[in-house]
């Protein structure tokens, strides 16, 4: 079971993604986790990214799916993965297709989390209260949120229509309790076998 996870920065998508691993066997893929690893492995991807990143531009498309080709055949995604930050566009959605059919793999469900954005800041502003300031991450800010929202809806929010076109997105009410947003993914899943 391949899946994606979409929706706007504190919609729960970390959460759920530890739940599915946890039920389901699947293995979250972090991009972020990915660059590091690659970065700190010293492999031939980890240095190119690494110059990129020093440069202070964004890894590229390709590095980024090489990354993902790479990652997805370790034992530990046997039974799948699950994709949290990645896709964030329609070229990057694409290349990921194309990588995934040479492979043949696919995407079995592309899952949004919709919330309401008013919530959000709620919830970010109850995270950062319970979170020791030592613990709390730095992002972790009404304005940084603000910002991330901006991004979301100008470069992500339009490959819901790319999958939607596909019949593989379906959507969940994250306004919902965290254990109901996980049963109504776990109804998807038993829908996408």
């Amino acid at each position: 079971m391949n899946i994606i996870l979409l929706g706007p920065p504190g919609a729960g998508k970390g959460t759920q993604a530890k739940s599915l691993e946890r039920d389901h066997g699947l293995k979250q893929l972090s991009t972020g986790d990915m660059l590091r690893a690659a970065i700190a492995s010293g492999s031939e991807l980890g240095r190119k990214a690494q110059v990129i990143m020093d440069a202070g531009q964004l890894v590229s498309d390709d590095i980024m799916v090489a990354m993902i080709a790479d990652r997805i055949e370790q034992p530990d995604c046997a039974q799948g993965f699950i994709l949290d930050g990645f896709p964030r566009t329609v070229p990057q959605a694409e290349a990921l297709d194309t990588m995934l059919a040479e492979k043949d793999k696919q995407l079995d469900a592309v899952i949004e989390i919709k919330v309401d954005e008013a919530a959000l800041f709620h919830r970010i502003e109850t995270r950062i209260a319970e979170t020791p300031a030592d613990q709390r991450r730095g992002d972790d800010s009404a304005e940084t949120l603000r910002t991330r929202l901006e991004v979301y809806h100008r470069q992500t929010a339009p490959i819901l229509p790319y999958y939607r076109e596909r019949g593989i997105l379906r959507t969940v009410d994250g306004m919902a309790s965290i254990e109901t947003v996980a049963s109504s993914i776990d109804e998807i899943l038993k829908e996408a076998v």
